[in-house]
């Protein structure tokens, strides 16, 4: 059974910088794509990320290129989001999603829709003061 678990979120101030994880269990890393989302309230949910340890694609929404890090490490089967410049538009509740590789690779080269995951994670909440 595929398990994911995002971490990390919390109270920050404009400026600063946080780590998000995604820890998963039951699959390994390198046989899934994993997607990063992140829904504010009132917005509809937006993806930010997504990353293949498989053949190393990694792909941003436009609103998460410049200060949005994805990156995985398949030992301990878990998926980091390193978000820089925190601003008061990042509060958002976030979210990790796993499915089939082909979905982040350079046949699409975009963070597919959130339709196309099926394993989702809970999350966890970023807030940024400003």
């Amino acid at each position: 059974e595929v398990q994911l678990q995002a971490s990390g979120g919390g109270l920050v101030q404009a400026g600063g910088s946080l780590r998000l994880s995604c820890a998963g269990s039951g699959f390994g890393l390198d046989d899934y794509a994993i997607g990063w989302f992140r829904q504010a309230p009132g917005k509809d949910r937006e993806g930010v990320a997504c990353i293949s340890t498989r053949d190393g694609s990694v792909y941003y929404g436009d609103s998460a290129k410049g200060r949005f890090t994805v990156s995985a490490n398949s030992a301990e089967n878990t998926v980091y989001l390193e978000i820089s410049n925190l601003k008061p538009e990042d509060t958002a509740f976030y979210t990790c999603a796993a499915d089939n590789p082909r979905i982040c690779s350079s046949k699409y080269a975009r963070v597919p829709p959130a339709g196309w995951f099926g394993d989702w994670g809970l999350g966890t909440q970023v807030t940024v003061s400003s």
